[in-house]
């Protein structure tokens, strides 16, 4: 590959070129052109991060409300419940300027999507008018949205949530004449909705899992290293040192940390040039998604405990050991209501194995899931990241919409796994009334199966079983006893992913009022360098090699980690020396 075409490949499909074989002069680098709009870049680059931390301040200060972007009335607070927890039901009532009588098909079966309690607070489902709040509407569904608050109710458990949620999803029936509710589960959502299916025997309609992880062991060797990070650290004893270290609460900031350190070069490097570069027009769309990831939400003990060792590390779910307190056992083949798993290649939290691998795990084969009776739809998408499964609006105008508008063909289908494909013939799914079609493909029970180093993550469960134990009676007392609220609120404040954002602020940093009133000068008089400026490309081939050695690090890094797992607990060795992924 030449020079030309290498910067070539930087630049948007639409620009020009200068080819330096024609007779059309190549522009000549201007340094002090440069030098100007380098400055200016920065200066509004850092004035757009001042305003994220007033922003996350301010969030903070109004107690953390749900992000969405639709009107809503709030049914039933679960905290005023004799088992309370944070959690509430709310019921959409307006979008675009329209009512709840101008939108809604009695027709149709409710919708209840219910959004992850996985570190961040509430809104990712509806957050912007293209979601799967707004296809609901759309589509004519009365819709109604799970919430959570930033705290826990004191020593809040699993099944206090799942009880919570049985009372949601009778609330919205007992609306609409007894209808049987969609479940709309997003990412961590999607496994407490299948225990919510599970547990309440036919009270649910259809469960729609989007980017759920129920196969927590599964997943490709060196690209998914999050699956062997709880050997790698001897199990849930740190989840629970790192509450106890919270006065009894688990701070979510971890969780977006560790979101965040799977992939470096996306979150941590290409988020903040993607900025830098085009600060112009990337400032608005930055600080939306920003308010929404820098609210962090707290789990409690008991909580954080249950999904580490039961689901993380123990896999219980899959294998059908899930303890739903002290009274019945979670077991997916209760499941009768059809269930729609949507899945991205481009998903390194999920990835399709653990979003799918369940399913050759719960049926032995196509034949045991007929006699089930049971209907398995999935679809996936070739590219698309964990988060934009939720808030991408093509997928939702595309995939969300198509899933609601055939949910009446799935529940005819017969029982079987089939596979979900979604045809554009004219290509072009921008517009919300995109012209598409959908057909349901046969598939094998056995398609879906992947290979698993069982006997390695067990090894794991009765190592986290033993540090566990070791830590609860030995360690977890003195912990708990030298920490106070004082201590608590100390180490949450002093979070990274709380320091490295509140430093811009005014309020904890005052030079940033210097910035402040700059960018105000600088925004009077911007004129941008043009994309195609030599400078400029030569800044952005620049950047595109620190992101890609960035990747080659963290490529080692996950290779490294594999060996180390497979060391630790067996397993085979991996095949390192012909593998792709590793750097040269």
């Amino acid at each position: 590959m030449n020079t030309v075409t290498s910067i070539a490949s930087l630049l948007p499909a639409n620009a020009e070129v200068c080819n330096p074989s024609s007779d059309i002069p190549s522009p000549q680098p201007d340094p002090a052109a440069y030098g100007r709009d380098l400055w200016e870049r920065s200066v509004l680059f850092l004035d757009t991060l001042r305003e994220r931390a007033d922003n996350m301040i301010a969030h903070e200060r109004a107690g953390m409300p749900p992000l969405l972007d639709f009107k809503y009335e709030n049914l039933l607070d679960a905290r005023q419940f004799d088992r309370p927890a944070n959690y509430a039901l709310l019921r959409i009532t307006e979008v675009d300027g329209h009512c709840w009588d101008d939108c809604v098909d009695d027709a149709k079966p409710p919708v209840i999507v219910v959004d992850p309690r996985a570190g961040h607070g509430p809104g990712i489902g509806g957050f912007k008018r293209d979601s799967e709040v707004g296809m609901a509407m759309a589509e004519g569904h009365p819709v109604y949205f799970v919430i959570f608050f930033p705290e826990p109710a004191p020593e809040q458990t699993l099944e206090d949530v799942l009880f919570a949620l049985r009372r949601f999803v009778e609330e919205v029936a007992a609306r609409h004449d007894g209808a049987a509710p969609v479940l709309y589960g997003n990412c961590q959502a999607g496994w407490a909705v299948a225990l919510l299916a599970a547990h309440c025997e036919g009270l649910a309609g259809p469960v729609v899992l989007n980017g759920s992880p129920l196969s927590y062991w599964a997943g490709e060797e060196g690209v998914n290293p999050m699956r062997v990070t709880g050997g790698l650290l001897g199990g849930a004893w740190l989840a629970h040192l790192t509450a106890d270290l919270g006065d009894g609460r688990f701070d979510g900031a971890w969780l977006a940390q560790n979101f965040e350190s799977l992939k470096p070069e996306k979150a941590i490097w290409a988020k903040y040039v993607n900025l830098f570069t085009n600060v112009d027009t990337e400032r608005d769309r930055f600080l939306d998604f920003e308010r929404w990831w820098n609210g962090f939400y707290t789990l409690s003990r008991p909580e954080i405990l249950s999904i580490t060792q039961n689901l993380f590390i123990g896999n219980q779910l899959e294998n059908g050991e899930m303890r739903i307190g002290d009274h019945c056992v979670a077991d997916l083949r209760k499941i009768k209501n059809p269930m729609i798993v949507f899945a991205s290649y481009g998903d390194n939290i999920t990835p399709p194995a653990q979003a799918l691998g369940w399913i050759p795990a719960v049926y032995k084969d196509t034949a045991d899931l007929k006699a089930a009776g049971q209907r398995i739809v999935y679809l996936t998408n070739a590219h698309v990241g964990h988060l934009g499964i939720f808030v991408s609006a093509s997928v939702a105008k595309l995939e969300h919409r198509a899933i609601l508008e055939s949910l009446g063909k799935i529940e005819k289908l017969k029982p079987g796994l089939y596979e979900m494909k979604i045809e554009a013939p004219t290509g072009k799914t921008e517009a919300r009334d995109a012209q598409y079609k959908v057909r349901f493909e046969l598939r094998d029970v056995s398609d879906l199966a992947h290979e698993v180093p069982e006997q390695a993550f067990d090894a794991v469960r009765g190592v986290s079983e033993i540090n566990r134990a070791f830590y609860s009676t030995f360690v977890s007392p003195w912990v708990q006893l030298m920490t106070t609220t004082a201590s608590a609120e100390m180490l949450k404040w002093m979070h990274p992913m709380r320091t490295s954002r509140l430093m811009f602020s005014e309020k904890f940093n005052p030079w940033m009022g210097l910035v402040r009133l700059a960018a105000e000068a600088v925004a009077e008089t911007r004129e941008p360098l043009a994309p195609q400026d030599p400078m400029i490309l030569r800044e952005r081939a620049t950047i595109a090699a620190v992101g890609e050695a960035i990747e080659q690090a963290r490529i080692a890094r996950d290779a490294t980690s594999e060996r180390t797992f497979r060391t630790l607990y067996g397993g085979g060795t991996p095949d390192m020396e012909n593998d792709t992924r590793m750097p040269v």
